[in-house]
């Protein structure tokens, strides 16, 4: 399944329930080593094991997280392993709409010689450096913020069309952007994004016509080095 961005109609209806909502829901533990002393050479191979790494089985969903979406018939996904296992523990029963849409802002390891630090402290100093400029081959800052944009669009059409709810499994700072866009737009926020697998933070907002000449613009100009959206039943 594709969204259909082209048949996006003028204005969009009133969903059934009188309150949007968007839960954003990092993945759980993947399945590798999380805080290894490493050099920088070490932290580039970790970036790429980390990517590639799945879900642990032995992370589950906290009861707490099952029970807030429960009932839901969808659930949006990044093409990440830990992420797409994470949505199908997550929302069993539920279609799997993953997109590169939804990936983590990228991360390049920093050249620092004879430096050895624990994976996690790495990981804060390349974030900084890339909010500085340093996006060494990989996605910058301005191009993630339009991708986090454009990631709003979709989730906010979906909780239009679907009784006002809608679910994305996905990644913690990317996340993050994307509520960021989210407050910008009106919606209030129960929860905080914080460094912890299975989190969730509550986007809210009231339901309200919303013209869509914009927003479908916004949606058609998807960035070119991102794919479209892909469907699959959760049992695939």
């Amino acid at each position: 399944m594709t969204l259909a961005v082209e048949a996006l109609p003028r204005e969009a209806p009133i969903p059934s329930s009188s309150r949007l909502r968007i839960i954003l829901v990092r993945h759980g533990r993947p399945a590798i080593a999380i805080n290894p002393r490493t050099g920088h050479h070490g932290f580039r191979r970790y970036i790429d094991a980390y990517q590639d790494a799945g879900l642990d089985p032995k992370s589950a969903p906290p009861e707490e997280l099952i029970d807030l979406v429960k009932g839901l018939n969808s659930v949006f996904t990044s093409f990440s392993p830990r992420a797409r296992d994470s949505a199908r523990t997550l929302l069993p029963e539920a279609e799997l709409i993953a997109d590169p849409l939804f990936a983590e802002a990228p991360l390049a390891a920093p050249r620092i010689p004879l430096l050895k630090m624990k994976v996690p402290v790495w990981a804060v100093m390349a974030r900084i450096l890339w909010h500085a400029g340093y996006h060494p081959e990989i996605e910058n800052y301005r191009r993630a913020k339009a991708r986090a944009e454009a990631a709003a669009d979709i989730l906010l059409q979906r909780a239009e069309a679907n009784d006002g709810d809608v679910v994305l499994v996905a990644h913690g700072y990317f996340n993050a952007m994307i509520g960021r866009v989210l407050r910008r737009r009106g919606f209030s926020r129960t929860g905080s994004h914080r460094v912890r697998f299975w989190n969730a933070v509550i986007y809210e907002r009231d339901a309200l016509p919303i013209a869509l000449p914009r927003l479908g613009r916004r949606l058609r100009r998807r960035p070119k080095w991102i794919g479209r959206a892909v469907a699959s039943k959760s049992a695939s």
